[in-house]
């Protein structure tokens, strides 16, 4: 790393500058209604190769262009532009770590809620270590919060918008305020959602169970990364709608995420999940994820995209 964070490059508007240098207007409708929408992209350095690999790139790409479509915000960037910009920035702060890369398409401006216009971008890297603390934690002590998840019918899940985490944040604020590290949320009719930020697995009996992606969840990558390892793995996937009580008698639950990677959860509303420990499908499919992130399995190259 060349910088130190409070002084790292950051990419805005075109150029790479000291992160303390770029400015954006405080009226615009990004700073007002949150009019933004963003990724959060993971990176992990292989000390073998002596390279750092982005993880699944075009689909996040994807996901961004999708949810500027859906918020209605008229994105001048194509992908090629995403992904150069992205690897310039990252090479200008010289990682040699993980990182977690926040790319956000922006509202700019003296617009309103309304504006679809004009929008800009930033890329703003950070090592992996100094993102929010749920997300460096080795298990999680869990609530049920009582705030619902946002759904189709209000704010959908499926676009991934600066406004749709103070959702995430009310839920978060209840569980912290209660002595718990995070929360679930459970959908507007009362099943099981996804955590802050988090979409969820519990296992029971070997079998491996998530929400479906209609039950007001995000169209996750990391989700989506996991259904395929444990697949690979020979385990029976299953998505479907969970109750509430699913929760206190599974044998194993995770939390995961780009920046949450697999984290263990140990209980739900005090009820000890399994043991209360990081259980061993849980510990196999992390240790796959860890593999295959860092390049050390041929068959998913595809997924990586190297810096270097």
């Amino acid at each position: 790393m060349k910088y130190e964070i409070k002084n790292r490059r950051i990419w805005f508007k075109g150029e790479i500058l000291n992160v303390n240098d770029a400015k954006i207007n405080i009226l615009s409708p990004t700073s007002q209604f949150g009019l933004n929408v963003f990724e959060g992209i993971p990176c992990y350095w292989n000390e073998e190769e002596k390279q750092l690999y982005a993880f699944r790139l075009d689909e996040h790409y994807e996901r961004l262009m999708h949810s500027a479509r859906l918020i209605q915000i008229n994105n001048k960037y194509d992908k090629e532009e995403l992904k150069k910009a992205f690897i310039d920035i990252v090479r200008a702060n010289e990682y040699c770590e993980n990182i977690s890369v926040r790319q956000t398409l922006f509202v700019e401006g003296f617009g309103s809620w309304g504006s679809e216009d004009f929008v800009d971008m930033f890329i703003a890297p950070i090592p992996r270590g100094n993102t929010s603390a749920e997300y460096n934690k080795k298990g999680l002590n869990v609530c049920v919060t009582s705030w619902r998840r946002i759904s189709e019918s209000n704010l959908s899940p499926r676009i991934k918008c600066g406004a749709n985490y103070i959702n995430s944040r009310v839920g978060q604020r209840e569980a912290l305020r209660n002595g718990y590290d995070t929360c679930i949320f459970l959908s507007e009719i009362g099943k099981v959602a996804e955590g802050p930020g988090s979409c969820l697995f519990i296992i029971k009996n070997k079998v491996i169970i998530t929400p479906k992606l209609t039950d007001s969840v995000l169209e996750s990558i990391t989700r989506d990364t996991i259904i395929q390892i444990a697949k690979l793995k020979g385990y029976e996937v299953i998505e479907r709608t969970i109750d509430r009580t699913e929760l206190y008698i599974c044998d194993e639950a995770f939390l995961c995420g780009s920046a949450m990677e697999i984290t263990p959860v140990l209980s739900v509303d005090k009820y000890i999940v399994g043991t209360g420990n990081k259980g061993e499908i849980t510990k196999e499919l992390h240790m796959t994820y860890l593999d295959i992130v860092k390049g050390k399995m041929k068959n998913f190259k595809k997924w990586l995209t190297p810096i270097y």
